[in-house]
């Protein structure tokens, strides 16, 4: 219980936080608390213990994700609120630190409750998602990238020696294709035209402009431009993250076909506080190999290939071109 209580003291400060930061002069503070503080106690702690034994479940964990919807509306709608009180610049590092949460939190989340089976976890995924223009990702990821991953037909794969910058819009401008071709299958096997409301890309798009609307009648130019660079920051950094979570890996192709998805296919980072941060979203290796697995039953996998840090300092290195790849590609497989 006192984990549970834990983790939800944690989501709610995480995610309210830029509103205190942002009343006080601080409006960078979750950006150093997310790429410097973060970074620092994760090295500083290193990989958690793991007990042997067979693990208790945590009462009600499985509730704290869907929590993060009023928490995120909370925020978005506080931030709009205080966007026409701030100048030029303050706007601008303000609307990053709201993207770090609700791309850093927001995104992950909504990818944890996106591989549920309940309604209410998947509406809360898709709103979590439209909050940041970014709904398509709801088809494309359960059925396009977990299908094509670690394969040159997947665009949030990216190949050894690309960099973080050419794959980004890649990555973002593949998705979206594919996430509208896959909907545009499906619906013309209920013979019905792909431009219908049930087109989940189509809706989630149209929600994301209602949303952004919204925002610029709520406060004026500054609230709308708050709403976009929030959301372009964070689905560009949930790309980054992609990248990171792939990076020259690649299946075999076997009798004409794609061997299967296996724990090798993508990066594991066991390290503690990033993982608790994070749902266990880099147990990476696991997710892939088990999709349907919740984020509390992830288990590292020691023989994966292994980042050197967590997420966060990862980000970092991505955007440094070069040393990604000193860093990154000595520690591809052999085959890769």
């Amino acid at each position: 219980m006192l984990a549970t209580v834990l983790g939800v003291l944690f989501l709610a400060a995480f995610t309210l936080l830029p509103l205190h930061w942002v009343a006080i002069g601080a409006p960078w503070a979750s950006i150093a608390v997310a790429f410097v503080a973060i970074p620092l106690v994760d090295a500083w702690v290193g990989a958690p213990r793991r007990v042997l034994a067979e693990r208790r479940p945590i009462p009600f964990v499985r509730w704290i994700p869907r929590l993060q919807l009023p928490l995120q509306a909370t925020l978005l709608i506080g931030a709009v609120g205080a966007a026409p009180d701030l100048a030029l610049g303050e706007l601008l590092v303000f609307a990053l630190a709201v993207g770090t949460v609700t791309g850093g939190m927001g995104i992950t989340i909504a990818h944890e409750l996106g591989h549920r089976s309940s309604r209410l976890d998947r509406a809360v995924a898709k709103a979590l998602l439209v909050s940041v223009m970014y709904g398509h990702f709801f088809v494309e990821h359960v059925r396009g990238h977990h299908v094509r991953v670690a394969t040159p037909d997947d665009p949030a794969t990216a190949p050894r020696g690309m960099t973080v910058y050419r794959f980004i819009p890649r990555s973002v401008v593949g998705s979206f294709t594919h996430a509208w071709r896959l909907e545009r299958m499906r619906l013309a096997r209920l013979q019905r035209p792909a431009w219908h409301p049930s087109n989940w890309v189509l809706t989630g798009s149209v929600l994301s402009l209602v949303l952004l609307v919204a925002a610029a009648a709520a406060a004026g130019p500054h609230g709308a431009l708050l709403f976009a660079i929030q959301s372009v920051w964070a689905f560009v950094l949930l790309e980054i993250i992609n990248y990171v979570e792939h990076y020259g890996l690649q299946r075999r192709r076997v009798d004409g076909r794609y061997e299967p998805v296996r724990e090798e296919h993508s990066w594991n980072a066991d390290f503690a506080v990033s993982n608790w941060v994070l749902f266990n979203l880099q147990l990476h290796s696991d997710h892939h190999a088990h999709m349907n697995r919740p984020f509390e039953d992830l288990r590292t996998v020691p023989d994966a290939p292994q980042l050197p840090a967590g997420y966060p300092a990862m980000v970092l290195l991505a955007l440094v071109p070069p040393l990604w790849f000193s860093v990154m590609d000595r520690r591809l497989p052999a085959a890769a």
